[in-house]
């Protein structure tokens, strides 16, 4: 009976520290809502427990997602403990979020190292299959895709498991040097935390699919940054093309050194950008794909964009009825464009997350008009 009460109080104090999870992870209600779910019920099952029999909990695992969350480098997260469909198969991906502001998917192992196979047996699948599942559908999401799938072993990993995945996969060890093995509580004390992960390791597996070489997403249309007639830029002594409308729009806003602000003030010559404004600026539906999209099969659009679907078609329409370019055309023209920080850091994390390369490439180039 002490080891089930020993597993309810941990219950409890993951329950507490879901309460106190930083602001800084931006985590929104509904994965909030999913971590109260499953520690609840995880206390509600031992709670249910009268006899002194042999125990089998998952209130480690649970104790490691929060950990994770715990720390001030972890932002964006849009998924916590959830499943994602490959075709007809599901992975579990226990958190989705940026990283030092990239965008991962994180993968956590409880389990004693000892016991982490890598091949499988007959009692189960190894960790190389499922590295294999989450690989595969990493790479092919329509819009979560990550740049790295992270693992992380709360407990230690074998050295065999280990280099299997170095050697195999290409995986790098990630320094844990910046993780909190404490918390914080009233009045500047500290709490150090019950459970240590002084032993856990961290591998990411970065997927060849990012990078200056990748090809775009937008629309399912694939074709180099060169393929596209426009405006063009120089960056790094590079010539960058960039759509017309899009560079249009960046040729009409007013460029000035930050000593003509006072100026530009006093002229009203300044316009404020909100995140939204920006988003649509570099989105593929305003640059060219929303009648490609809209002459997309419905099943594939319902497969790429699930439940917002009908949104992204309303919003293809829209730009088709109203472009953007022609909108704000008038308004930018001769004007010099701000943004405040909060703006700045929300556009980077979205377009991190969910932007394809030329959307990314898109809001580079407008980041350098704005103040």
């Amino acid at each position: 009976m002490e080891e089930i009460e020993a597993l309810k109080q941990r219950c409890k104090g993951v329950i507490k520290r879901i309460e106190k999870l930083p602001s800084s992870t931006k985590i929104p209600e509904s994965c909030k809502k999913t971590l109260f779910k499953l520690a609840n019920s995880e206390l509600n099952y031992l709670s249910r427990l009268s006899s002194p029999i042999p125990v089998s909990s998952n209130i480690g695992h649970l104790e490691s997602v929060v950990y994770i969350l715990q720390q001030p480098f972890i932002t964006g997260v849009s998924r916590v403990c959830k499943s994602i469909k490959n075709g007809f198969k599901s992975v579990h991906v226990d958190i989705i979020c940026t990283l030092y502001k990239t965008p991962v998917w994180i993968i956590v192992s409880d389990r004693n190292p000892r016991y982490v196979s890598w091949d499988g047996s007959d009692k189960g699948k190894g960790l190389k299959l499922r590295v294999e599942e989450v690989l595969a559908a990493a790479v092919s999401s329509p819009s979560l895709k990550p740049c790295s799938v992270v693992l992380f072993f709360s407990n230690g990993v074998g050295e065999f498991v280990n280099n299997h995945l170095i050697g195999e996969y290409g995986a790098a060890e990630f320094n844990l040097s910046d993780f909190e093995f404490f918390e914080e509580v009233e009045d500047g004390w500290v709490n150090v935390l019950s459970r240590s992960f002084r032993d856990a390791c961290m591998l990411e597996i970065k997927l060849n699919f990012c990078g200056s070489a990748a090809s775009s997403s937008e629309c399912g249309v694939k074709h180099t940054i060169g393929d596209v007639p426009g405006f063009t830029l120089q960056e790094k002594n590079k010539k960058v093309s960039l759509g017309g409308a899009f560079g249009s729009l960046l040729s009409q806003m007013k460029f000035c050194c930050e000593v003509e602000l006072d100026h530009l003030l006093n002229e009203g010559n300044l316009i404020n950008f909100d995140t939204t404004a920006l988003i649509a600026l570099v989105s593929g539906i305003s640059n060219g794909c929303a009648e490609k999209l809209l002459a997309t099969p419905d099943i594939d659009l319902r497969q790429r964009f699930k439940g917002n679907t009908q949104f992204v078609i309303a919003q293809a329409l829209s730009e088709i009825q109203t472009p953007i370019d022609k909108e704000l055309g008038g308004v930018i023209a001769g004007k010099k464009g701000i943004i405040c920080e909060s703006v700045l850091s929300e556009f980077k994390e979205l377009v991190s997350m969910c932007g394809g390369p030329n959307e990314k490439l898109r809001a580079d180039e407008l980041l350098k008009c704005l103040m």
